[in-house]
């Protein structure tokens, strides 16, 4: 019985039962997401809303500097970090989503090299030791 198990096995792995390393690709993650225009556009985009942000704290300084009644600081400060809480949320809110969108675009790229070129997986460079073909300058991403 065992025998015939191992029979069986051996027959497989000549026939082909295995993944060839032709069958592999491997795809670094990060270069394609730092060459990505659509990433460094919202970097761009992100970096402007947080000086918002600052902008939003210096005034609230001020005005909080020039009061002197304390009843008025407590509501000035509590009125100012609802409003800063409100609006970072609403910036990272907006960030994750696009960013979200963008590696959806990614990986939509890679399946579609994938597929064109028949690969039967691919792999982030990072987990893979050793073999596979190297895509990352073939996907082409905006």
């Amino acid at each position: 019985m065992k025998k015939s198990f191992y029979v069986l096995i051996a027959a497989a792995i000549l026939t082909g039962g295995c993944v060839m390393a032709e069958d592999i690709a491997v795809v670094d993650l990060q270069t394609i997401v730092s060459n990505s225009s659509q990433v460094k556009q919202l970097k761009v985009e992100h970096k402007k809303k947080l000086e918002e942000l600052d902008k939003i704290l210096v005034n609230a300084r001020g005005e909080i500097a020039n009061e002197t009644d304390a009843n008025k600081i407590a509501k000035l400060e509590e009125k100012y970090t609802k409003e800063f809480n409100a609006k970072r949320n609403a910036i990272e809110s907006e960030y994750n989503e696009k960013l979200g969108t963008i590696e959806k675009n990614i990986k939509d790229e890679i399946a579609k090299k994938a597929q064109k070129e028949d690969y039967d997986y691919v792999f982030a460079k990072s987990v893979v030791l050793y073999g596979g073909k190297d895509i990352t300058n073939e996907i082409n991403v905006k």
